[in-house]
C-alpha cells in the first residue's frame, strides 16, 4: 500500500473523531467490522478483515494485506414513560417526575471506521484501526415536565463519545497458531444538559460542574492482548482481553462523575470459538465479558448515596456522598456478559459471495433500582438479530451487515420517592445498517 493508498483513512479518521459513537452492549458496541457484525459480534477466531484487530489482534497475521472502510447508518429510538405520583418539581426529600411517556430526538447517526493491515514477511504483521469503542446519546426535549424539561432544568441528555485508535503487532507462532498485541489511545467526548436541579438542591460537590458545561474531552491509554490456535482440525479457539483504560478527568463535569470527573472505560474479554464446516461454511461461537461494575462512575449506585447527601432532618448532610464525590452516585451498572453465535456459508449458485447471519444475547446492566438516573442512558438492548453478506470484486471487496435489536424495557421505583408509589419504564430499541469497502 502506498502513501495514496493510505491517504482516505486517514481524511476519515478526522471524520471519526467528531462522530458519535453509539453502542448497544451496555456502552460498547455488539461487534467491530462489518463483517464481525454480520455476525453479532461473533468471529474472535475467525479473523477476515482488519478491524479483527478491535476484537482479536492475534489474527491480523491471518488477513494478510488489505485495506477496510466502512460507514455505518444507526438509529437508536430511546423513551422513558413515568407513572404513579403526580408529579411536583419540589426537593428535598422528593423528586417525583412527571408522569407521562417522552421520547428522545437525535435517532439518526452516521458512524465511520477504518482500518488496515501491513505484512512485514509471512510470519508477522503491523495494523491500524479507528473505530468508535462505544458511547451513549439522549436528547430529552424541554417540552416534557409541563415544559420545565425531564429534570425541571429544560432540555435533558447527555451525549458521550469514544474512539479508539489501535495500532497492533501480530506474529504466527505455528501455522495455525497466532499472538498479538495492541496499544490503545482512547479519546471521550461528554456533554450534559438539563441536570442544574440536582445542584440548586445541594446534591453535587460543585454545582457549577455539574451540568450544561458544553462538551468536555478525555484522553488515556490502554492494551489489548489476544491468542488464537487450532485445537482440533477445523476447530480454532481465540482468547482475548482488553485492559481498562485509565482516563483523564472531565474537569467540566468533576461535580457529576464520582470521583471527581473520572470516567475509565472497563475491561473486557472475549473466548472464542470457529469450527469450519467446509471451506466456505464457518459456525462460529464467542462470549464477552465487560466489567461495567469496576469504574464508579457507571457501577455507584443512586441510593442510598443521594438520600445520604441530602441535608438533615432528610438526610446525614455527608457530602461523601453527593454527586461527583469518590462515592457519590452513578448509573449502578452492572458487569455485563454477552453470548453471540454467527453461520457463514457460500451458495454455490451465487459465486463471489458470503452471506452471514448471526444473534447475540446479553442480560442488559441496569438493576430495576436504578431506573431514575438511566434516563440519561438506557443502555437496556439485550438481543441482536443480524445479517450479512460479501461480494469479492476484482481486487476488491463489498461487505453489507444489518442489525436489528427489538424493543427491551426496564421498569423500576423512583427511589426519591418516600412511599415509592412512582414507577419508572426505560425503552429502547434500535437497528444498523452498514456497508464497507476493502482493498
Amino acid at each position: 500500500m502506498n502513501i495514496k493508498t493510505i491517504r482516505a483513512p486517514m481524511l476519515l479518521a478526522g471524520m471519526v473523531m467528531v462522530t458519535p459513537a453509539l453502542a448497544t452492549n451496555g456502552y460498547f458496541g455488539h461487534g467491530y467490522g462489518t463483517k464481525n457484525k454480520g455476525l453479532a459480534g461473533a468471529g474472535a477466531a475467525l479473523p477476515q478483515d482488519a478491524m479483527i484487530a478491535a476484537t482479536n489482534p492475534a489474527g491480523l497475521v491471518f488477513v494478510g494485506e488489505r485495506l477496510d472502510l466502512g460507514l455505518a447508518a444507526f438509529s437508536p429510538m430511546r423513551s422513558y414513560e413515568v407513572g404513579g405520583l403526580t408529579a411536583m418539581p419540589v426537593m428535598p426529600p422528593e423528586f417525583p417526575l412527571a408522569e407521562g411517556k417522552v421520547d428522545s430526538d437525535s435517532e439518526y447517526f452516521v458512524i465511520p471506521h477504518f482500518a488496515g493491515n501491513w505484512m512485514l514477511d509471512k510470519d508477522a504483521s503491523l495494523g491500524i484501526a479507528v473505530y468508535g469503542n462505544g458511547g451513549m446519546n439522549t436528547d430529552y426535549p424541554g417540552s416534557a415536565s409541563g415544559g420545565m424539561g425531564t429534570f425541571y432544568a429544560g432540555p435533558a441528555g447527555v451525549n458521550l463519545e469514544q474512539l479508539f485508535i489501535n495500532g497492533s503487532y501480530a506474529r504466527k507462532i505455528s501455522d495455525t497458531s497466532s499472538f498479538g498485541i495492541s496499544a490503545i489511545f482512547a479519546y471521550q467526548r461528554f456533554k450534559a444538559t438539563g441536570l442544574a436541579s440536582f445542584g440548586a438542591n445541594g446534591l453535587s460537590v460543585d454545582a457549577t460542574k455539574l451540568s450544561d458545561n458544553g462538551t468536555d474531552t478525555s484522553t488515556g491509554f490502554g492494551f489489548k492482548l489476544g491468542w488464537q490456535g487450532e485445537l482440533l482440525d477445523n476447530l480454532t479457539l481465540a482468547a482475548s482481553y482488553q485492559s481498562e483504560m485509565k482516563m483523564t478527568e472531565f474537569e467540566d463535569y468533576s461535580g457529576l462523575f464520582a470521583e471527581g470527573g473520572d470516567f475509565d472505560i472497563p475491561a473486557s474479554w472475549t473466548l472464542g470459538l470457529a469450527y469450519q464446516l467446509s471451506s466456505s461454511d464457518v459456525l462460529v461461537f464467542d462470549v464477552q465479558q465487560i466489567f461495567y461494575g469496576d469504574v464508579a462512575a457507571v457501577a455507584n449506585p443512586m441510593m442510598p448515596a443521594l438520600g445520604l447527601c441530602m441535608q438533615p432532618p432528610f438526610g446525614a448532610g455527608d457530602i461523601g456522598r453527593c454527586l461527583g464525590a469518590d462515592n457519590g452516585p452513578g448509573f449502578g451498572w452492572e458487569d455485563m456478559t454477552v453470548y453471540k453465535v454467527g453461520y457463514q456459508w457460500a451458495a454455490s449458485s451465487m459465486p463471489g459471495y458470503l452471506w452471514r447471519a448471526g444473534y447475540s444475547y446479553g442480560e442488559q446492566p441496569i438493576p430495576e433500582s436504578e431506573v431514575m438516573f438511566n434516563i440519561l442512558a438506557p443502555g437496556v438492548m439485550e438481543q441482536h438479530f443480524t445479517l450479512g453478506m460479501s461480494k469479492s470484486l476484482d481486487d476488491s471487496e463489498l461487505t453489507i451487515a444489518l442489525m436489528y435489536s427489538p424493543e427491551s424495557t426496564v421498569m423500576g421505583i423512583n427511589p426519591t420517592v418516600a412511599s415509592s408509589s412512582q414507577q419508572i419504564q426505560l425503552q429502547m430499541s434500535q437497528w444498523e445498517l452498514e456497508f464497507s469497502y476493502s482493498w
